[in-house]
This record gives structure tokens, C-alpha cells and sequence, in this order.
């Protein structure tokens, strides 16, 4: 596959994190799929500057949650030829302490990160396999790993994530797919903040690992289309971590980038990463 153009999609892909990964796989010469909800702005934005970097792109728009549409949209997408490279980078915080958290918060952020990875993984699963090549990456948290009051909700879901992400790892390793997962700490998106949820995180959301003093107001990526958006994606107001907070938290004293996120996608997505499959890496300066 070495100096082969594939196709690729990335979902929630029109801000933050998910655009610099789009532009890192653009980048390698792979035809990009730029998904977004709401934001198919932002996402026709993303397009625009891997196609004005040499690259091939294109955006497109369904809800995740919306298993039928999803299916119908994917169908057509790969009526003459497979997706190969996927990122499920789709997700959304909802934030509550546990005691009073409503259901329809504690669903909703389950939809997204989890049933959302089965509602795009399993159409493009099969004609993947069929090729007998293929990398799916998806994007976690390090609160999946070390927790985070305020979070129970979206640990719940990255962490049966990062479970989901072994098992379909064991089901394809022998048809030449990898299935890995890629753990962000506290990364700055490129949108003059690094801080918790969406703030600066894009959909990889970490508060203080664990560490946050009260729960953050409610906030969502634009992923499907939630009333307020991450800044990922539309810049909504949500707790973001000053410079002596990050140096407290993070032995390398500073926050994470998005691009740094994306070229640890990027690798995986690659060729050379061949014989890595099943893990949860992390990228977070040494948090845990």
C-alpha cells in the first residue's frame, strides 16, 4: 500500500482535532472524507484547504446516531470502492455529576462515541475486510483510562470504546486490518485554548484526569448536531486550562496539539504500523 492513495474517512472531522487529522491523511495522499453534522461548513472548510494543498478531499453530512441514514449514506459512498482508512473521532460531552445526571445526558453521550462507531464501522467493515487491508482508528480519552469527575457519562463511552477496539482488533488481525485507539490528554486544537471536553480538546476530552474541582457545563461537538458546539467546531464557552494549571498537571508542562494527535493517527493509519493492533495509546505529556 506504500505510495497507494486509499480512502479515508474521518468523522467529526470539521474542527480541531478531527480537521488536523483530515489534513495529516490528506497530506499522505489518501482521498479524505471530511464528516461533519451541523458544521458542514467548517467541514467544506477542511476540504478546501487539503484540495488547496494538493490533496483530495470531500465533505460530507449525516448524524451518527441515526443508524438508517448512516447505513444509506456509507452504501452509496462505497458502491464502487472501500473506505480503508477510518477514524472514528465523532463525540460529545454532556456533563453532569453523577447524582444529576439526566438520562437523556448519560444516552446521548453514549449514542455518539458508541453506537456511533458501530453505526459507520459495521457498513465499511466488510468491504474493508474484502481487500484484506485496512486501518480503523478510534480517538478515546485519557479520561477512559484515568476517570474524571463531572464525566461519567463519556468515560463510560470512551472506555467501552477502547473494549471495542480489542475485540474487533482480534476479529480482523488476520485479514490485514488493525484496530487501534488513540488516548489524547489535554490538547491545545488550535483555537487559543487547551482545556477540558471541547474546549480546545476537540472531541477528546479530558478535565483534569480526575483531578477537576466541579463538573463543567454542559457542551457538545457539532457531531450531531447538539445545541452547543465544541470550539472544535464553533468556539462555545467551556473551562479551559491556564499555563500554570497544564505545568500542574502535565510533567511536560505544557499541553498537546493537534497536529501531534494527528501524526500519531496518521503513523497508524500507515503502512509501517502493520503489526500494531489492539492497543490504546495514549498522548497525554506523561499524565498517567
Amino acid at each position: 500500500m506504500n505510495g497507494r492513495s486509499l480512502r479515508a474517512l474521518v468523522t467529526g472531522g470539521s474542527g480541531g482535532i478531527g480537521a488536523a487529522i483530515c489534513k495529516q491523511l490528506g497530506a499522505a495522499g489518501h482521498f479524505v472524507y471530511v464528516h461533519a453534522n451541523r458544521g458542514r461548513d467548517a467541514a467544506e472548510t477542511v476540504a478546501s484547504e487539503i484540495i488547496a494543498a494538493g490533496g483530495q478531499a470531500q465533505a460530507i453530512g449525516f448524524d451518527v446516531t441515526d443508524a438508517a441514514t448512516t447505513r444509506t449514506t456509507l452504501e452509496a459512498l462505497i458502491e464502487h470502492a472501500p473506505i480503508q482508512i477510518l477514524v472514528n473521532n465523532a463525540g460529545i460531552h454532556d456533563d453532569a455529576a453523577f447524582p444529576g445526571m439526566r438520562p437523556d445526558q448519560w444516552h446521548r453521550v453514549i449514542d455518539v462515541a458508541l453506537d456511533g462507531f458501530y453505526n459507520v464501522t459495521q457498513p465499511l467493515i466488510m468491504p474493508m475486510i474484502r481487500t484484506r487491508w485496512g486501518r480503523i482508528v478510534n480517538i478515546s480519552s485519557v479520561t477512559a483510562l484515568a476517570g474524571n469527575r463531572g464525566q461519567v457519562n463519556y468515560a463510560a463511552a470512551k472506555g467501552a470504546l477502547n473494549a471495542a477496539t480489542k475485540a474487533l482488533s482480534l476479529e480482523v488481525a488476520s485479514r490485514g486490518i488493525t484496530v487501534n485507539a488513540v488516548a489524547p490528554g489535554i490538547i491545545d486544537a488550535g483555537m487559543g485554548t487547551a482545556g477540558t471536553g471541547t474546549a480546545g480538546i476537540g472531541t477528546a476530552g479530558i478535565g483534569t484526569a480526575g483531578i477537576r474541582t466541579a463538573p463543567m457545563s454542559a457542551a457538545a461537538t457539532d457531531t450531531v448536531g447538539a445545541a452547543a458546539a465544541g470550539p472544535g467546531t464553533r468556539g462555545v464557552h467551556a473551562p479551559a486550562f491556564d499555563a500554570a494549571t497544564i505545568a500542574n498537571l502535565v510533567p511536560m508542562k505544557r499541553a498537546g496539539t493537534a497536529a501531534e494527535v494527528a501524526s500519531l493517527v496518521g503513523f497508524l493509519a500507515s503502512q509501517e504500523a502493520g503489526y500494531i493492533t489492539g492497543q490504546v495509546i495514549s498522548i497525554n505529556g506523561g499524565m498517567i
